[in-house]
Formats: structure tokens, sequence, C-alpha cells
């Protein structure tokens, strides 16, 4: 067959339907091989001779998808990412699109497998996102977002994460059972508490604190409000109460027995931290850095690092006075800033005096048709 194949092909005039159809029975045919490497021998012989032809582009991607899968069975992870890796088909005008969906999941699933994590990155943005509104879909949408937490995490992107916790939260299949949308709203509340903070990430918390589903899981709500209150969080405290909860989590975030649960464990402390610091700037203009230290639950050297991170980052505005052993947290105001304001309180006084007048005068008129009723 594989002679024919390309005696065939090679024919003076062969027409391209004929070679067409010459290519798709031969496909149909690879599954009859009597060992894997008659198989093979099958495979890369049909990828010789559709080689550049576009009329055959789908028929050489799925023997090389079966190829591949069989590099990848026997271990050779380099090799199946290589020969699924240099298939663009992306660009298939004849392939549908659910086809070309799982051909780009699975040279994503291996460059995650062979740890080029920068190269699945890439590949996945060839997959937009609004295709997976469609409900037939779901299946890929999920498989899908299960690739990316896991490049997502590769990174330690937790807010990414979340975000993508959230989109396979919304997912009709996973709202229906109650165990995935539990175990995908847990992992929405670790990571977003996970999260440095800034614009999007205080928007985002404030948005999932509102779900009524959390009423469900007590502990992750209780955790969620003491992040959005503007109250201070003691470590000691939070390992007391919610330690042994966060570790033996099914979910294994903060499975301290590992490297990556051990190191979200302590930027979970690290986000706290931060938290308090904040909470601080806001009730605070000045405050002593020995006063400082005892609320954060820190040493001096370490109130100084996460204090710096913060201002560099520009989460917050603070200067520290060393000599004098103390923080100042009120950001000083140039002439402008003074003007403006005096201006703004000048204008806001009027206003009281003028509504005050008129109040005065709404009084004494009262007070003289009562007098003359009498």
């Amino acid at each position: 067959m594989n002679e024919q194949i390309q005696l065939l092909s090679k024919k003076h005039g062969q027409l391209k339907q004929a070679i067409t159809s010459l290519i798709q029975e031969a496909v149909k045919g690879v599954d009859n091989a009597p060992d894997q490497a008659t198989k093979v021998e099958t495979i890369e012989n049909i990828r010789t001779v559709t080689e550049g032809k576009i009329f055959v582009e789908v028929e050489r991607a799925r023997v090389t998808r079966i190829l591949s899968q069989i590099k990848e069975a026997n271990g050779d992870i380099d090799s199946a990412s290589e020969i699924l890796g240099e298939l663009q088909v992306e660009t298939y005008g004849s392939m549908e699109m659910r086809e070309k969906t799982e051909f780009i999941l699975e040279q994503v699933q291996l460059y995650i497998k062979k740890g080029d994590f920068i190269q699945a990155l890439i590949v996945s943005r060839k997959i937009v996102p609004r295709y997976f509104n469609n409900e037939e879909v779901h299946d890929l949408k999920l498989r899908y977002y299960e690739l990316m937490i896991k490049i997502a995490l590769h990174d330690n992107k937790y807010l990414d994460t979340c975000q993508y916790y959230r989109s396979v939260y919304e997912t009709p299949i996973v709202a229906k059972d109650e165990t995935k949308w539990k175990q995908a709203l847990e992992n929405i509340v670790f990571f977003i508490i996970l999260s440095p903070y800034d614009n999007l990430q205080s928007d985002l918390i404030h948005k999932i604190a509102v779900d009524h589903n959390l009423e469900s899981l007590p502990l992750h709500l209780e955790l969620l409000q003491c992040f959005t209150a503007d109250e201070l969080i003691r470590w000691p405290k939070v390992e007391e109460i919610y330690g042994s909860a966060l570790k033996a989590s099914s979910s294994g975030v903060f499975d301290v027995k590992t490297p990556e649960g051990r190191k979200r464990w302590d930027d979970l402390r690290k986000r706290v931290i931060e938290h308090n610091i904040r909470v601080v700037a806001i009730y605070y203009t000045r405050i002593t850095t020995s006063r400082l230290t005892s609320l954060l639950d820190l040493t001096e050297r370490e109130t100084e690092e996460f204090l710096s991170k913060l201002v560099t980052q520009g989460t917050i505005y603070a200067r520290i006075n060393r000599p004098e052993r103390i923080i100042t947290f009120s950001k000083p105001k140039d002439s402008n800033d003074v003007l403006n304001e005096w201006s703004s309180n000048i204008t806001t006084l009027l206003s009281h005096v003028e509504t005050i007048g008129h109040l005065i005068t709404k009084e004494e008129m009262m007070h003289g048709i009562r007098a003359s009723t009498k």
C-alpha cells in the first residue's frame, strides 16, 4: 500500500481530487497496521506524500496527531511536541473549529509536559475564549482552563489563576454539580487572597465576597471578609483559626508537604502583613516604629522591608524617620494643594452659612405665623 501511494501520487498529471481520495483511504487503513513499526512507517509515508499539499492538509494533520500520540505513549515527549507543534492548524480553512481547538489544546498539553511553559502560553493564545460561549464545546472549555491554570500557577500568577477558576465556576455544567462548583469557589477564594493588592484585585475580591454560594462555605466566607474589612488581621490568629483547615483542604493549594504549597502559605502571610500595613496607613498619619512592629507581629527589619516594598509599588505613601523612629503616612502638600483645599473649605463654609440663613428665615416666618394665629 505504501509503495502504491508513492507511485500514484507521483504520477504525471494526477488530479488533486484523486490524490485526496487516495490519502483519505490510506488514513483509514492506518489503524489496520499489523504492528506499531508498520503503523509509524505508514504514517511517515503519508506525511511525506502530503507535505506541501494544501488540499490534503487536514489528512496530514490527523496522521501527524496519531504519530504524536504514539511518541507520547512511548515517553518521547520532546519528539511528540515537536511533531505536533509544527502544525499550524489555525490556518486550515477546511478543518472544523472544534477539531482545530482540540489540536491546539493537545499542543499546549505537550508543551506543558515538556516543561516549555512559554511556548505553551504562546500557542494557547491561538484560541479565542469567546468560542467557548457555545454550550456544545463546554468540555473543551474546561480542558482549556485546566491547562491555563497550570501555566498561571507555574509563574505564580495568582490573579490570573483566580480569573480562570471563575470562568470554570460560571460554566453551566459545573454550576449544576455541587461538588465541582464548591471546589472551584474554594480555589477562587484562595487565589484572590493570594493575589498582590491592586485596583483589579480589590474590585474582584469585593465582587466575589457578595456571591450567595459562599454561605455554604462559611470558613472561606469568613476568611474573605477579613481581607475586605479595614481591620487588622493578626497572623498568629490566622494560623490558629484557619491553619489546619487550609492545609488539609482537598484542593491542595496550601499543602505544606509540597514546595508549591509551602510557598503559597508563605505568600498568604505576606498578603496578611501587606493588608495590615494598608489598614494602618488608613487610620494613622504618624506612628512609632515600635508600635507598628507590635501591630504587625514582626521584627523592625521585616517591618521596614514590607513597608519599603509597598511604597516602591505605589500602594501607600510612607516616610521613615530613623533617628526619631517615626513613620509618617500623610503625604506633604505643596502650595497648590493647600490653596485648592483652602478654596474648597471656604466654598463649603459659605454654602453652610447660606443654608443656615435660609433655615433661620424659615423659623422666623413660622414663629410669626403662629403668633398671629394666637
